[in-house]
């Protein structure tokens, strides 16, 4: 039998692209009866529109109000305010051949189905095919791979020992992690 976690009160949770941060969120979030803020909602706006900093940072500072929260995401001019309230850092760190098989089939179902994201956008057909990583998801998960993990492990290292940080590396790691959480 795994040692049973306890979880924070106010949880991060980071990685590359297509790593499974949305699935880990809500699953944590439904499981604890927390809720999720899901960080590219808010960024986001209608036709890929980014919100302005100072809005963004305004909008996450609400959403991350009181304790009973899992966010998922890690946008530079919101980190230092998500660290800030955080106790718990949950890095899914997958390999990026795994994070690759994970990102391709969802981002081609994303296109074939019209499948709406956040504020009306969707996932275009054009950008499947850019070499661009600021165009194409699949380019910039295989170019960020990389930085994401020296961020998150530098990030790891320097922090407080009040914040815990949970390093999966698998998806067998992520579902022993969630079966190790006390039931409700």
């Amino acid at each position: 039998m795994s040692e049973v976690v306890a979880p924070g009160r106010c949880i991060s949770v980071v990685g590359c692209s297509g790593s499974g941060k949305t699935t880990l969120s809500r699953q944590l979030a439904r499981l604890l009866g927390y809720r999720h803020v899901e960080l590219d909602a808010l960024y986001h706006q209608p036709d890929w529109q980014p919100l302005p900093t100072e809005q963004f940072k305004q909008a996450v500072g609400e959403a991350l109000e009181g304790e009973g929260w899992v966010v998922e995401g890690s946008y530079s001019a919101v980190r230092p305010q998500v660290l800030e309230k955080a106790d718990m850092v949950i890095w899914l760190d997958l390999p990026r051949a795994a994070v690759m098989r994970q990102l391709i089939p969802r981002t081609l179902k994303r296109l074939v189905l019209r499948q709406t994201l956040w504020n009306g956008n969707r996932e275009r057909w054009a950008n499947l095919f850019s070499l661009t990583p600021e165009q194409s998801i699949l380019a910039w998960a295989w170019t960020r791979h990389p930085i994401y993990r020296q961020r998150y492990d530098e990030e790891m290292r320097t922090s407080p020992q009040s914040r815990r940080y949970v390093r999966l590396d698998s998806r067998r790691a992520v579902e022993r992690f969630l079966a190790s959480l006390p039931s409700r």
